[in-house]
């Protein structure tokens, strides 16, 4: 059997690279702008006493909560990262936070479906001005924030990329920090519901449809939920290993089916599974008539897929099978 490979300096080197770094210093931007924004808005909502400026301030405290869990999830994966007890690294941390992150998605969709169901049911006057003005200002900076986190995503795969030599470049689209991605989705819907209620407060200011307001609400609730769902998948998939139907499991099979054929070298069992961003551990047995060949042998021949980063090999030696 082979000897496991010593991970915890793979950990530090690869899931905690210059992306991860990149992305962990935008998130936390991202964080203070939102609650800057958050209290700057509680505040004026209530020395103006405009609830819709006050509403909007306590709709980003959940935005803000959401993000810091994400740039918390950053500090914790580094702060751990040579734990040797994190048998596989600590990237899943950040993993775990996108996937509650994407629970806080979901609370934010239900609380905006209630919000706009009691709108249409009892219509409450509305202050075009304000809400125009909360909407705009908070459509802006929305709009930097998720700059600012796009520019931490493109850093990350220009830092994946320079580890590739040109091999398997179509696993890189399902490489995605979903850690970031939480943060990102958080504050691309809040621009989306900005969007939506500008165009909803234009249509009722200059037209009288007040129930264009909460109308545009259920549809910004629905493209929520759907984009938690989306993520919940996502993260969810990491965290339960299911990656069997991954195009890495295809690759490992292509391996030992070319060994050479008068080895009679079989797969009997595989084991497959993520540690990281666009990184891969194997478990592996092998049923062989070559008396020569060794684990050392198989792992080296999966070396040409980089995103392979840990191999245990299982060598079963059978000189009566067919």
């Amino acid at each position: 059997m082979s000897r496991p490979h010593d991970l915890s300096r793979w950990a530090h080197r690869h899931q905690y690279g210059t992306g991860n770094a990149a992305a962990e210093r935008s998130t936390r931007l991202v964080m203070w702008i939102t609650i800057a924004t958050m209290l700057v808005e509680i505040v004026a909502g209530w020395w103006f006493n405009s609830m819709a400026v006050l509403a909007d301030g306590w709709h980003m405290s959940s935005h803000a909560l959401a993000i810091g869990l994400s740039a918390f999830a950053y500090g914790a994966a580094r702060k751990y990262a040579d734990d040797p007890s994190f048998a596989f690294g600590t990237w899943k941390i950040e993993v775990l936070a996108s996937y509650s992150s994407a629970l806080f998605l979901l609370a934010v969709a239900a609380a905006m479906v209630f919000g706009s169901l009691e709108r249409l049911w009892s219509p409450q006057p509305i202050h075009y001005p304000e809400a125009m003005g909360v909407a705009v200002v908070g459509l802006v900076i929305n709009l930097v924030c998720a700059l600012i986190l796009g520019g931490a995503h493109a850093h990350g795969h220009e830092h994946g990329h320079g580890h590739d030599h040109g091999h398997h470049s179509h696993h890189h689209d399902h490489h995605h920090d979903l850690n970031l991605k939480a943060a990102y989705i958080h504050v691309v819907t809040d621009a989306l519901t900005s969007v939506l209620a500008i165009a909803a407060l234009a249509g009722g200011w200059l037209c009288g449809w007040a129930w264009l307001d909460p109308a545009t609400g259920l549809v910004g609730a629905v493209l929520v939920a759907l984009w938690a769902k989306n993520l919940i998948v996502q993260s969810g998939r990491v965290l339960l290993d299911r990656e069997m139907d991954h195009p890495v499991v295809d690759e490992i099979r292509e391996v030992i089916a070319a060994l050479p054929a008068d080895s009679g070298t079989q797969l009997t069992d595989l084991h497959v599974w993520r540690v990281g961003n666009g990184a891969y551990a194997c478990a592996l047995s092998l049923l062989t008539h070559d008396a020569t060949l060794t684990p050392l042998d198989i792992r080296q021949a999966l070396g040409v897929h980089e995103e392979i980063v840990h191999a245990t090999v299982e060598i079963h030696r059978c000189d009566e099978c067919a």
